[in-house]
This record gives structure tokens, C-alpha cells and sequence, in this order.
């Protein structure tokens, strides 16, 4: 079921009438530089996966140890300041 020789010197044959002989050695230098920068970021990203595991795993000790400290407030009844109302004055030039 998987390719055999003649199916891969057929699809050869094809990618070289499709591109021409002078566009392929860019076209795989620029697929080789394209699967370089794409190994290097999977390894930068596996990189930093391992360092932020190391760094969850230091604090995660620190968090368990430490107990916060929690002081309960005592509640304080609402202050109402009362309204009082003047009447207005007929000589008042507001």
C-alpha cells in the first residue's frame, strides 16, 4: 500500500516539468531554511516549556508553605447624617 519506485520517480518527474530544472535548488534551499527556523522555534517553545515547569515547580513549594494571614474586620453600622430642611424666606434672593 505505501509508494513504490516507479510512483516516486513518476511524482519526481512531475514536480521537475511543473518548477523546471532551474527553480528547484531555490525552491529546496528555501524549504530547507524555512524547516531550520521551524526546528529551531519548536525547540525554543520545548525550551521554554521546561523552564516554566521548573519555575511552577519552585513556587508551587513556596505557595504551600505560606498561609496568609487574614484579620477579620469588625463591621461598622452606616453613618447618617441627618437633612434638615429651612424654608425659604421671601426675602432670600436666592
Amino acid at each position: 500500500m505505501g509508494l513504490g519506485p516507479l510512483e516516486i520517480g513518476l511524482i519526481l518527474l512531475a514536480i521537475l516539468l511543473l518548477f523546471g530544472y532551474k527553480k528547484l535548488p531555490d525552491a529546496s534551499r528555501s524549504l530547507g531554511r524555512s524547516l531550520r527556523i521551524f526546528k529551531g522555534e519548536m525547540k525554543g517553545m520545548k525550551d521554554d516549556d521546561v523552564q516554566t515547569r521548573a519555575e511552577a515547580e519552585t513556587v508551587r513549594p513556596m505557595l504551600a508553605t505560606e498561609q496568609p494571614v487574614v484579620t477579620p474586620v469588625p463591621a461598622q453600622a452606616p453613618t447618617v447624617t441627618p437633612v434638615v430642611k429651612t424654608p425659604l424666606r421671601s426675602d432670600d434672593p436666592r
